[in-house]
């Protein structure tokens, strides 16, 4: 079945093309939402990963594209639909407190304390770069997407994400010593 036929089934309501786009996209959704502070200890990643596939389902008769585009605008969804949750948590002025999670693995089971060892250690690396760097090194090194579905889903431009993810890793390497490649070897998915 080719690209387009998948969206088009999927645009018509049919729950097998939508089990097809969950099984390819939803594990690496829900790796970048954990990575994102939700700045609210009452809504987790898997609460906007949920609203971002109910939003795509309201909308995808506004899609336009093939399903290798799909995750671009997918993740764009889940960005709008995080800072939804965020300027929520904001008004509602909790005291935010992330609530300890593991990243779950789609392979064979792996022990649970050095998932959830890697992934302090990638937010601890990253903790010092601005939003745009962390989550434009967090798109491509950490979790492999494409620079322009990760640029899709930033809403910025594909220069942008390559200037933003540049200076991340330069000042990593400058801070840290750290090279790209040690981000891609600790890859959560």
């Amino acid at each position: 079945m080719s690209d387009g036929e998948l969206i088009t089934r999927a645009k018509d309501g049919d729950p097998e093309a939508w089990r097809e786009l969950y099984a390819a996209h939803a594990g690496r959704l829900l790796a970048w939402l954990r990575l994102r502070p939700t700045r609210d200890a009452a809504v987790t990643a898997e609460d906007v990963a949920s609203e971002t596939w109910y939003v795509a389902a309201s909308k995808i008769h506004d899609f336009r594209g093939t399903s290798a585009d799909f995750v671009g605008w997918l993740f764009g969804t889940a960005r709008r639909v995080a800072a939804n949750a965020r300027r929520t948590a904001e008004r509602r002025a909790t005291s935010p407190q992330e609530p300890e999670t593991l990243v779950e693995s789609s392979g064979p089971a792996e022990d649970h304390a050095l998932v959830h060892e890697r992934l302090d250690w990638i937010r601890s690396v990253l903790a010092p770069l601005s939003p745009r760097e962390r989550d434009a090194i967090g798109l491509v090194d950490v979790l492999g997407l494409d620079s322009q579905s990760a640029a899709e889903a930033l809403g910025i431009t594909v220069t942008a994400l390559r200037v933003a993810r540049h200076r991340g890793l330069r000042r990593l390497r400058r801070e840290q010593s750290l090279a790209p490649a040690t981000l891609i070897e600790q890859r959560l998915i």
